[in-house]
């Protein structure tokens, strides 16, 4: 009788090591979601600092352009085009 209760102790432990390890992956595996979590927030605050700054790009482009500058005088044109467009469009809308 003796060798069957080692055994059922030598399992007890055993099993009681593996609950502690599926412990420590569950802390781990939320550990590592929260950080997901903050980088994909990162990532889109990032996103957006880029967005503003291509806007901010485009606009500054658009202004050398209307100072004289030769460069970027097609894209300045084509762009005021669509705004005039849309200005149009608004009109027209109002006008409904």
């Amino acid at each position: 009788m003796s060798k069957i209760e080692e055994i059922v102790d030598a399992l007890e432990v055993k099993v009681g090591q593996v609950l502690q390890e599926l412990e420590t992956v569950k802390q781990t595996n939320l550990k590592l979601e929260k950080e997901l979590q903050i980088s994909k927030q990162e990532f889109l605050n990032q996103q957006q600092i880029i967005v503003s700054w291509e806007e901010k790009y485009e606009a500054l482009k658009i202004a050398n352009t209307m100072l004289g500058s030769d460069e970027n005088k097609r894209e300045t044109k084509l762009k005021i085009n669509t705004l005039i467009r849309e200005i149009d469009h608004c009109i027209a809308q109002l006008s409904d």
